[in-house]
């Protein structure tokens, strides 16, 4: 989905400031503008994260260029992939053997994680490993 971008201009040393107006207290910042999209994606991803948030719709750049709440920078439109920040839980079937169930029960157990939260976890991070 596109959604609009205010761009705080940077410098040599300072980067690029970047507000997201449709995401309440989303922002990020980029040194160079080929960046720009990538960090939005982080930026947004990170905001929803844990969260059950409603997905906005983007709003119009004419009429948040009216509101006089954003000077000085530019706009860009980005695209970011709203299918990552579904995060409803999705009910699953799955067979594991009885002892791997166990253990995973005594490890959620002792670190105060239901079994749900332990598989996402251990998912998330054999995911992030690749």
């Amino acid at each position: 989905m596109i959604y609009p971008a205010y761009v705080h201009l940077g410098d040599n040393t300072h980067a690029h400031g970047i507000t997201l107006p449709d995401f309440q207290g989303c922002f990020s910042a980029a040194d160079d503008y080929a960046d720009i999209p990538s960090k939005v994606q982080e930026a947004v991803e990170l905001h929803f994260e844990g969260e059950h948030f409603e997905l906005p719709q983007p709003s119009s750049i004419e009429t948040l260029e009216h509101s006089g709440e954003y000077t000085g920078g530019i706009w860009m439109l980005i695209d970011i992939d709203t299918s990552k920040l579904d995060t409803r839980p999705m009910r699953l079937n799955v067979s594991l053997p009885t002892y791997i169930v166990k253990q995973m029960d005594d490890y959620a157990a002792q670190n105060h994680l239901s079994r749900s939260a332990l598989i996402v976890k251990a998912a998330e991070y054999y995911l992030a490993a690749k």
